[in-house]
């Protein structure tokens, strides 16, 4: 998922993404004084990589969350944003979900809205959940398994209206490809291949073996939706809370504004605590303010994207604030996507020229420097299941080879070439890594202009838009992607399949649509051996590194600060290395 996971989700998802080291495993709390000012800081540096930050069941007070654009959207089954993945459990509980924790605990995946893992029957065609007892909305009134069933439908099969978050289902329920979803099929029915023999119990008839469907029905798209209360895209406006907190007003573009749901039950959720009275989130906040917020210790950046350059500087030469950062591997790969649909970009040696020209150093400072991030050079991050040492496209330094590019070139039948790169205007240093590869670029006779889009509009209207890059000449794409879930496959399905290309919201920005890509892929999530499935994902990885239709930048890292005045700090594995968002509380001041 972007930033995301993904998304998940992502980042959107999201987004979902593993640490890795095991050196990252729980290593113990820093337990919080009710009694005296908290101060994250007295952890030490990477304390919430390691455990829980100023441990508490402290009730009362607000947690501010900022971010600096608007997400995607906060309906859970319309986002794609792993920090949306992240918040929108508060809210929305789905079938399953990650346990919050530490490290590679935070990759545990655990029974949420649904009683125990799911029942896999016919060699992993079909799936089965029961829910737990008891679950009720934010008015009172009984979830049931035909609400799931409706947000899946509703989340998957009308991308004509919602089209944010990722399709799998769609992609991997029997007769998925037939139906028309819920807002054009009129029948009470809906999708035959999910069934709900009674209120508690729903089935998933799949049209192949998934051995990972427990980490799909983790993603948001699953907490359940009453059909009653759908309004399509409007949904976002009142949505029904099935989790611990509900939205006591939102402001599109603006604010969201939660309190506790007092229908919410501890006893039908052994994870969430409700801690604080409300949570506030606020949007299209400057970059700096939330910097100086998050340091003042009274809030959240929302985006888990870690503090700015200037900001960064700042933290890492004084020895108290530096002592309250946490540097993490966000389970990420920075790259850019080229766009095989925009000539001469069609072409793979114009594809090999980009490779060879990139300083990937130039990059790497412009994104923060190796704090930010290690110089990158395959499809798959370290800490992601299958992945390879490898680079196709190594050069002196990491710093670029003009005379291979210009090489590559000539094979193409070009000499120069000229086309756009798009970044998203909210995020900085995306802007001044396109600008280092633009420098890069134009040394063996590619130029590239630049063009800034929004980050909440990045996939809806522009870079995720194959017929706007197409007719606007966008043949580079900034793009950063984390797992949907932690394993190859949730890492490469939604960037690398044919099948996931959409017209909208799309995430395989290089609209690439190999036909061994597709099929290796399909074999991998049927295989139920570990290795097998593992070296799977690392062929793929070498086949796409050898079309050369991504170019891998960095493996993401990020820099976060600790809000002191926050308990219950961990760096979650599950969500690109942000906090997990499930039950952080205000400690006393």
């Amino acid at each position: 998922m972007e930033g995301k996971a993904p998304i998940m989700r992502r980042s959107a998802l999201a987004a979902i993404a593993a640490i890795g080291s095991a050196s990252l495993l729980v290593a113990g709390c820093s337990k919080a004084d009710d009694n005296k000012d908290n101060n994250g800081s007295s952890a030490g540096a990477n304390a919430a990589t390691k455990g829980v930050v100023n441990a508490s069941d402290k009730k009362g007070g607000t947690v501010t969350y900022e971010l600096s654009d608007v997400p995607d959207s906060f309906d859970p089954g319309n986002t794609y944003y792993a920090y949306m993945y992240n918040l929108s459990r508060l809210y929305a509980r789905p079938l399953m979900t990650f346990q919050p924790g530490a490290g590679e605990k935070g990759n545990t995946l655990v029974p949420d809205l649904a009683a125990s893992k799911g029942v896999p029957s016919d060699g992993g065609k079909t799936w089965t959940y029961k829910l737990r007892s008891g679950l009720k909305y934010e008015d009172g009134s009984p979830i049931t398994s035909k609400d799931v069933k409706y947000a899946v439908e509703r989340s998957n099969f009308a991308r004509d209206v919602l089209s944010l978050g990722p399709n799998y289902f769609q992609q991997f329920m029997a007769k998925g490809d037939k139906y028309k979803g819920p807002y054009k099929d009129k029948s009470a029915k809906g999708l035959s291949s999910i069934e709900t023999p009674d209120d508690g119990t729903i089935v998933f008839h799949l049209n192949q073996a998934f051995q990972e469907f427990d980490y799909l029905v983790a993603a948001p798209q699953t907490a359940p939706v009453p059909q009653s209360k759908d309004k399509g895209v409007d949904y976002v406006k009142h949505i029904v809370s099935s989790g611990s907190y509900k939205f006591q007003s939102y402001e599109d573009g603006k604010q969201a504004v939660l309190v506790r749901n007092e229908n919410w039950d501890a006893k039908t959720d052994p994870l969430r605590k409700q801690l604080p009275e409300k949570i506030v989130v606020k949007l299209k906040v400057n970059p700096e303010t939330i910097d100086q917020d998050v340091l003042a210790g009274d809030a959240i950046d929302l985006a888990g994207a870690g503090v700015q350059a200037s900001t960064q500087a700042k933290v890492l030469t004084d020895t108290a604030k530096k002592a309250g950062t946490d540097n993490t591997y966000g389970g990420r790969l920075v790259y850019m996507a080229i766009n095989t649909k925009v000539k001469p970009f069609d072409k793979v040696e114009c594809r090999k020229a980009v490779q060879y020209a990139i300083d990937k150093v130039s990059v790497q400072t412009a994104e923060g420097g190796p704090i930010r991030g290690d110089i990158a050079s395959t499809v798959l991050p370290p800490d992601i299941p299958g992945y390879e040492k490898s680079d196709g496209y190594a050069t002196s330094g990491n710093k670029g080879d003009a005379a291979k590019a210009k090489e590559q070139l000539k094979a193409c039948g070009k000499s120069s070439i000229s086309t756009n790169i798009s970044a998203r205007s909210d995020r900085p240093q995306e802007i001044d890594a396109a600008t280092a590869i633009i420098n890069s670029l134009k040394k063996v006779g590619i130029n590239a202009s630049l063009k800034q889009f929004p980050s909440g509009k990045y996939f809806t209207d522009y870079a995720g838009v194959p017929k706007f890059t197409e007719k606007q000449n966008v043949g580079l794409i900034m793009m950063q992607w984390g797992a949907d879930w932690p394993s190859g496959y949730g890492f490469l399905q939604q960037i690398l399949n044919g099948k996931a290309i959409s017209q909208s919201g799309n995430t395989n920005l290089s609209q690439y649509d190999n036909k061994d890509v597709n099929s290796l892929l399909g074999k991998a999530i049927g295989t139920q051996d570990d290795t097998e499935r593992n070296s799977l994902y690392t062929q793929i990885d070498k086949k796409t590194m050898d079309d050369a239709v991504l170019v891998p930048l960095t493996y993401f890292k990020v820099l976060l600060a600790r809000p002191q005045n926050y308990t219950n700090l961990v760096s979650t594995a599950a969500f690109s290395g942000q906090y997990d968002y499930l039950n952080i509380g205000v400690a006393s001041k």
